[in-house]
């Protein structure tokens, strides 16, 4: 089983602590384009991620903010303009059952969230008791509001398997812009451009366990990253894993945009992680 969830952690967690919820409370996610929702009670909900030019009955609302949607009202979202996916946070979080201790939907499998599938017209949703502490409306400073561009930098730990591939073929992985191809999804987003090629005939190997953005080298060796829905064993090599923080970066890219790797140690990885939850406390504690 995936962690699946939010593509987007930061999105998705920059949400919650606007509406005023606990960290891991359910929230809604769009891709590419939006959808309509009306609200039989006064809420008080957060919008985070791509900028999908929202509406709450019909005037445009700020990205990355919190406010009050009026009973009856209609909050309406279209296709994105900047960045691929939206986040909308509701104070108390969606109330679905949780699965394996979460209220993620895996589509494929066809469990967790709304009955295990995308949100459909007409569904029912409540609102959950996943609520922190008390906040009001406000918007996001914007040093913390990430800028999404058509090419996106995304820094990597080598390995597993990169002794796998020779020095040439690490330097052109390194060096070389990479297109996301049209059937990137949840699961992965494959890339085209130049090849990478093994020291063997191919980059197979015994199938092992994959994480969550793992750099994977297929037969047509070309690089594929993985992502939130993603199988959890392959039979392809593991150049490397890009860091956890820059998984939203590329959760935020489409088809079409250019991706690019940098090759970093493992305390850099560390440190980053450690300067995302230091942004997050900070974000929190302006919200009290």
């Amino acid at each position: 089983m995936p962690i699946a969830g939010a593509m987007d952690r930061y999105a998705y967690r920059i949400a919650n602590i606007l509406a005023g919820n606990q960290e891991t409370a359910a929230v809604i996610e769009m891709t590419d384009s939006g959808a309509a929702f009306k609200f039989d009670q006064e809420q008080f909900v957060a919008v985070c991620g791509a900028d999908m030019q929202g509406k709450l009955n019909g005037k445009l609302i700020s990205n990355w903010s919190s406010f009050f949607v009026p009973k009856q009202g209609e909050l309406r979202f279209d296709a994105a303009i900047s960045g691929c996916r939206t986040y909308l946070a509701i104070r108390g979080g969606i109330e679905v059952p949780p699965v394996l201790g979460s209220r993620s939907t895996y589509t494929r499998a066809k469990i967790g969230g709304y009955e295990g599938r995308a949100l459909r017209q007409g569904d029912v949703l409540y609102v959950g008791q996943d609520s922190a502490a008390p906040t009001g409306p406000r918007r996001l400073q914007s040093q913390y509001m990430p800028q999404y561009t058509p090419e996106v930098n995304l820094r990597v730990l080598l390995g597993p398997q990169d002794n796998m591939f020779t020095g040439n073929a690490i330097q052109t992985f390194f060096n070389s812009a990479y297109t996301i191809a049209g059937q990137a999804d949840r699961a992965g987003y494959p890339l085209k451009g130049p090849k990478i090629l093994p020291l063997g005939k191919e980059a197979d190997i015994v199938s092992d366990a994959v994480g969550l953005g793992a750099i994977q080298i297929a037969s047509n060796g070309r690089p594929f990253i993985v992502t939130a829905d993603h199988h959890t064993t392959r039979g392809f090599a593991k150049i490397g894993y890009v860091i956890r923080v820059d998984l939203s970066k590329l959760a935020q890219a489409k088809p079409g945009d250019k991706i690019r790797f940098t090759a970093v140690a493992e305390q850099d990885a560390i440190k980053a992680l450690q300067y995302e939850q230091q942004t997050y406390n900070m974000i929190a504690a302006h919200s009290k």
